[in-house]
């Protein structure tokens, strides 16, 4: 193969009239409405920087951190935008993967992809990681036990293997194989009470707060603010897992960009809320190492086991409810890779029955229950956030690609300000890309590289469009 033609085929787009097309191994079902695809990206938000992730970002900032998710909001709002429009005319399961092959060719696209299967699989660990803390929480208000330290925390934070981790991703994958309708319906039953939970908190919290909790109120200064809002920005992942249901939403043109901005705003919200809240509620010096951070604080304020328990409950449900959608939304991109030849046939396969890709769904549970028990939180969540933000700035410099490529393409949703905001989101994905610690750096640099021997090796040549 000579350079040029080397060059032309990392290059190479995928036709968008060619999105969601049966190439032989089966169709994914159109079973997904409005508010099940809004509680689909409400679901895989809401329980990662709140219930989790405060723990590690308050230290970093201080009462700061409020800034912290202000930034990380602002930074996915451009970015939802530019989801919208590309969703609006690229309809297919994938995500951001689907559109960088549309727009930056197939060596970007299998880049991204491996970006993305990074994010879920990594961020899905790295919830799943949190399950035990709460049902320690839940088990020590009502029983007066918990589970052996050995068995419930990772490597590194006093335990050997995160057996509840395990479990959760075990209950996730029966209902997962059960059909993409029951995992959405189940999943919107979960969002709604979680945010019920969470309102809950922010009421008896701002009740008990204290002015005084916000002094200082940036501790380590910008640097603090910044870091803080590169370590959180995992938990806007649920804008891109809206988007890897493309091939399964009823009128997806109207659907998918209505439910990304949608579920954007509930979140948003519903963080900026819970942050002050909390911060009120305890000095920030409090936050470092707290389990179940939100659980004790309202057990703390109120002196009685009710609040507590219903708040881990609340958390319980809501990881479990993250956990479930961020699977979902990795195996559908392994699907789309697999379809495209990109991966072996294998992860492709639909089943007829449950209208499912099976296999796939048990190789991203086998994955990520291993990381979840074996590997500790923080790595976890920095890995997240540079696979997230990768994928968000692909995504903004996709739509300035493909207006200009494809002017005519008919769009159901229009980013506004353009150029403007495209070039805006690139630049806070680039700032809070810039934030990471140097081993996440390297550790990502390390899941690229293997990328690259994966397509070199194995998907440039068969590829769909390369006839293989």
């Amino acid at each position: 193969m000579t350079g040029r033609s080397a060059l032309a085929t990392i290059l190479r787009c995928k036709p968008i009239i060619e999105a969601g097309a049966d190439d032989g191994h089966g169709h994914l079902a159109r079973t997904i409405g409005l508010f099940q695809l809004t509680m689909l990206g409400v679901g895989a938000t809401i329980g990662t920087g709140i219930f989790v992730a405060l723990t590690t970002a308050v230290p970093e900032a201080g009462p700061a951190v409020i800034v912290s998710f202000v930034i990380a909001g602002i930074t996915a709002a451009l970015t939802a935008l530019c989801y919208a429009e590309l969703a609006s005319c690229v309809p297919a399961a994938g995500s951001s993967y689907s559109y960088a092959y549309a727009t930056l060719g197939e060596l970007a696209a299998f880049l991204i992809g491996a970006c993305l299967l990074l994010e879920y699989g990594v961020s899905a660990s790295a919830i799943a990681v949190g399950w035990g803390q709460y049902l320690n929480e839940l088990f020590a208000v009502t029983m007066g036990w918990h589970i052996p330290d050995a068995i419930a925390n990772p490597p590194g934070h006093g335990g050997i293997v995160n057996l509840p981790a395990v479990l959760l991703v075990a209950l996730c994958l029966i209902l997962l194989l059960r059909g993409a309708k029951e995992s959405t319906t189940a999943n919107a039953v979960l969002v709604v009470a979680k945010l019920a939970v969470l309102a809950l908190f922010v009421v008896i919290a701002l009740a008990h707060g204290k002015a005084a909790n916000f002094k200082p109120f940036a501790p380590l200064g910008i640097a603090g603010i910044g870091s803080a809002a590169s370590s959180i920005f995992f938990s806007y992942i649920g804008i891109d897992a809206v988007s890897t249901a493309g091939e399964e939403v009823k009128d997806p043109r109207r659907t998918l960009p209505l439910a990304i901005v949608l579920s954007l705003l509930i979140v948003t919200a519903a963080y900026i809320l819970v942050a002050i809240a909390a911060v009120g509620a305890q000095p920030w010096t409090a936050f470092a190492g707290q389990e179940a951070g939100l659980a004790v604080i309202l057990h703390n304020l109120t002196g009685a086991a009710w609040p507590a328990v219903l708040l881990s409950l609340g958390a319980i449900a809501s990881i479990f409810s993250v956990t479930l959608v961020v699977l979902y939304g990795q195996t559908r991109i392994l699907y789309a890779m697999g379809r495209d030849g990109l991966l072996p046939a294998f992860f492709s396969r639909v089943d007829p029955a449950s209208q499912v890709p099976r296999q796939n769904t048990w190789v991203v549970a086998i994955g990520v229950a291993l990381l979840a028990a074996l590997v500790p939180l923080d790595v976890l969540v920095n890995l997240t956030s540079m696979g997230t933000l990768i994928a968000f700035a692909t995504v903004s410099l996709g739509v300035i690609l493909l207006r200009r490529a494809r002017p005519d393409l008919p769009r159901g949703y229009r980013v506004p300000l353009y150029p403007a905001l495209p070039i805006a989101s690139v630049l806070f994905c680039l700032y809070l890309i810039v934030g990471l610690p140097a081993d996440t750096w390297l550790l990502f640099a390390v899941w690229l590289g293997a990328a690259c021997l994966i397509y070199f090796g194995y998907s440039m040549r068969r590829s769909a469009l390369s006839g293989a």
